[in-house]
């Protein structure tokens, strides 16, 4: 298990650790969360490494990583606990069967530790060898307002109250990392338990040093093709454009058909690894991907010649 990093640069060189390429400002939503002990709510765009940074972090620090996929309908006994019925059903017919009558005793038997399934919430306040766990809430925007409420006596003083047997409470605080898409908006209650972080779209050169870490199979001259490309297609109009997941894809795509450079027959060949939405699609590929590949050589020969 690695120590939480004690300045910036060291939290810094801790992401890295895990092959994640972040800027300093990142970093510091990042060392200030862990230090703090306070979750760390990241927004963004659907593929630009928020998830990744839980990942990362469960994997660096040496902790166990508990996920909690967040989708709409989401309720308390799949996200926090339920009561393991079919053998509480057991335990009374067994008790029944033994002539037991005392209900009094007989709730509390049923209704003890070893009949609770525990669901990730409650997980993530259970003690490990390693260590509080990393508790990963992943796209807290799918669920619903009611489940959002139900987060506030978690994230706020990391306990959880279960009616049958009082109020759990964690020994010591998870690292907790909340990502949104910006589908709909978090509450201001939940968001003012969290430091919050937009996480937007890479520059030219990170996504470029990220590509080399990702796919570092890919022909140098290709990536730097990918990148800018890529770079003018976030400018566009487009229903959902690329992130992050999808340049790496791309690329990876790219070299596994032995392509080292970029022609507008391979961009329209495989537009379908970096786009998702069949209008996006018909509206770059043709005319408009060979266009935007003559303005992406254009540019790169002129860096070329300036730095010559």
């Amino acid at each position: 298990m690695s120590k939480i990093p004690e300045n910036v640069e060291g939290t810094l060189e801790l992401l890295g650790d895990g092959n994640y390429v972040s800027d300093r400002s990142l970093a510091t939503a990042v060392h200030l969360s862990l230090q703090l002990g306070r979750p760390l709510f990241l927004e963004g765009e659907a593929g630009v490494g928020k998830t990744e940074i839980a990942k990362v972090l469960a994997e660096t620090l040496g902790r166990k990583l508990v996920r909690l996929q967040c989708y709409e309908g989401l309720d308390v006994a799949s996200a926090v606990y339920e009561w393991n019925y079919s053998a509480q059903m057991i335990e009374i017919r067994m008790a029944e069967a033994e002539g037991v009558s005392d209900r009094d005793r007989l709730g509390d038997d049923i209704f003890s530790d070893r009949f609770l399934i525990r669901r990730p919430l409650l997980q993530a306040l259970q003690p490990t060898d390693g260590g509080a766990p990393v508790l990963l809430i992943d796209e807290l925007d799918r669920t619903d307002e009611a489940f959002e409420a139900y987060l506030l006596e978690v994230l706020s003083d990391f306990q959880i109250t279960i009616p049958e047997i009082g109020t759990i409470k964690a020994e010591e605080t998870p690292i907790v990392i909340i990502t949104s898409n910006r589908t709909r908006e978090i509450h201001d209650a939940l968001k003012r338990r969290c430091f919050y972080y937009w996480v937007d779209y890479p520059d030219a050169e990170r996504e470029l040093e990220i590509l080399s870490i990702k796919a570092p199979q890919a022909d140098e001259k290709l990536s730097r093709q990918v990148v800018e490309f890529v770079q003018r297609l976030r400018d566009m109009d487009l229903f959902k454009v690329p992130g992050i997941a999808e340049t790496i894809d791309w690329a990876s795509a790219l070299n596994q058909l032995d392509i080292i450079e970029l022609t507008p027959e391979a961009i329209d060949d495989t537009l379908g690894v970096l786009l998702k939405y069949q209008d996006d699609i018909a509206k770059i590929r043709g005319s408009e991907a060979a266009k935007i590949l003559d303005e992406v050589k254009s540019e790169i020969a002129m860096a070329q010649q300036a730095s010559a």
